[in-house]
């Protein structure tokens, strides 16, 4: 739950606004984190209106999730100033208890995919939940750092699970304890995450990324997803089983009734992600 180091956060505006602002579009939704001032690092306030907003997500209604952040950064994990106003000596388990650790488990879960557009640093927990999504693009002028090791705190929000398997344990070793940026084509070159964009265009790829996997077949895309999430932890027998009964149920859905209606009559797949 780490973030960057208090020099590089510029103090918030007295005037309310909100912390993350929630845009619906047609079947799917963006979130996008918002807190600028202080590059988007997390608050209770902040986890509190997230976790609404994916639980909120949860809906049928909406098949695609969309999370960014506002301004020059993503996400620069958690807020130190935040933690400064405590009295009394700090729990941050208690901390990642409450707040980092259900985030992560919420988007894991969540049957339908989540994009993640990185538009700047994501440090800390910043870059361990943009990890957790499923599908992760970041503006060529992103950076990721594991910035535990600065303030002697350990990696947390899953970053000790997903770095050595997406990078491998050498690098996921040396990422944490030197705490060095990864440029986002590096991150791509290493498969940390799926694509490294123009700036520019990092929103709007983001945005047709989204809206495509809204219009496909919700519930195959949510069983894989499932298969993916147990695949770490499953002997090759146990995964084989899964993927039977899976693909068991996915066979049973509307989607693929229509599929393969489309693929017979040579034309356009219409899916409509319902369960039944």
């Amino acid at each position: 739950m780490v973030a960057l180091q208090a020099d590089t956060l510029t103090s918030e505006s007295a005037a309310a606004v909100p912390v993350l602002l929630a845009a619906q579009h047609d079947g799917w939704v963006e979130l996008t984190l918002n807190r600028p001032e202080r590059l988007n690092a997390f608050t209770e306030e902040l986890h509190r209106a997230l976790a609404s907003a994916l639980d909120a997500a949860a809906d049928d209604a909406c098949r695609a999730v969309l999370i960014t952040g506002a301004g020059r950064g993503f996400c620069a994990g958690q807020d130190l100033g935040d933690r400064a106003k405590a009295e009394g000596p700090l729990d941050l388990g208690a901390t990642i208890e409450a707040f980092y650790n259900p985030l992560v488990r919420r988007i894991r879960a969540l049957r339908k995919p989540v994009v993640c557009a990185v538009n700047g640093v994501a440090a800390g927990a910043g870059a361990n939940i943009a990890f957790a999504c499923d599908i992760v693009l970041a503006a060529r002028s992103a950076k990721f750092i594991q910035a535990f090791a600065k303030i002697g705190l350990v990696p947390d929000s899953g970053g000790t699970f997903f770095l050595p398997r997406l990078v491998g344990d050498a690098r996921a070793r040396a990422l944490m304890l030197l705490a060095e940026p990864v440029s986002a084509e590096r991150a791509e070159q290493w498969g940390l995450i799926w694509k490294a964009v123009d700036d520019t265009a990092l929103l709007g790829e983001a945005r047709a990324l989204t809206a495509n996997l809204a219009s496909q077949p919700t519930q195959g895309l949510a069983l894989t997803k499932q298969a993916l999430n147990a695949s770490a932890g499953n002997a090759l027998d146990a995964q084989l089983d899964l993927e039977r009964d899976l693909q068991r149920e996915a066979g049973r859905t509307p989607d693929y009734r229509e599929g393969v209606a489309a693929f017979m009559e040579k034309r356009p797949a219409r899916f409509s992600g319902r369960r039944a």
